[in-house]
């Protein structure tokens, strides 16, 4: 399923999680792993840039955190990053540099490459995020399925991969964009340049250069 796979989704410059990422196929391999990259990476960064904030907490000291975040390590923030009013990150969570991570937003296990925008109302668990992706108002990701079983991806001509994980929310590529109140279903991997309706109930994998109109209406974008 070479849609889905890190290489054909993702720029690995942009993001600290390059290197770790490099060794995976499949993104969703690499959920398994954020928590122990994080502890890695942190007490490497540059103590000119960055600044420990508690345990296993590190931000750039050019972020802006209001006071009202509520933060679990391991965490980073990057660079620039805007964490706004009563957003909740609740661990295991490397956020990127140039982000917007909105009002009420909750992050959870996950990678948000740079320039990656969750601004109002976002839940984003057991995802990773690539760069200049965005999510609209109220879209979320969906990380376990209604049934508790364990999610597989599958592609639009009947290509299945088990992925045995039970949490696993979504794959954006690069230059995503989510609609308003849209849901991203266990196991939605969405391919680089690609548009999601608002609204939209999304599941499987969504190409590369698609406009996401409902499952029955995909349609390549013209150039």
């Amino acid at each position: 399923m070479k849609e889905a796979e890190i290489k054909n989704l993702y720029d690995l410059n942009e993001t600290l999680a390059g290197e770790y990422l490099a060794g995976f196929t499949y993104p969703w391999e690499a959920l398994k792993g954020i928590e122990e990259l994080i502890l890695k990476i942190g007490p490497t960064l540059d103590p000119e840039v960055y600044e420990q904030k508690g345990e296993n907490i590190w931000i750039a000291k050019s972020a802006k955190v209001w006071p009202t975040v509520s933060i679990t390590g391991p965490c980073i923030i990057g660079e620039r990053t805007e964490v706004r009013q009563c957003a909740f990150i609740r661990g295991k969570a490397l956020v990127g540099n140039d982000c917007v991570v909105g009002n009420s937003t909750e992050l959870k296990n996950v990678i948000l490459f740079n320039h990656v925008q969750v601004p109002h109302y976002n839940y984003v668990g057991d995802s990773i995020l690539g760069f200049y992706s965005h999510m609209g108002a109220g879209s979320i990701t969906s990380n376990v399925k209604s049934d508790k079983k364990l999610v597989v991806v599958k592609s639009r001509n009947g290509e299945e991969i088990e992925t045995g994980l039970k949490k696993f929310g979504a794959m954006l590529g690069d230059h995503v964009e989510v609609g308003c109140n849209s849901v991203l279903n266990p196991g939605s991997v969405i391919g680089r340049n690609s548009n999601i309706y608002p609204l939209s109930r999304v599941r499987g994998v969504v190409p590369a250069d698609s406009i996401f109109k409902d499952a029955d209406h995909i349609v390549t974008k013209q150039v």
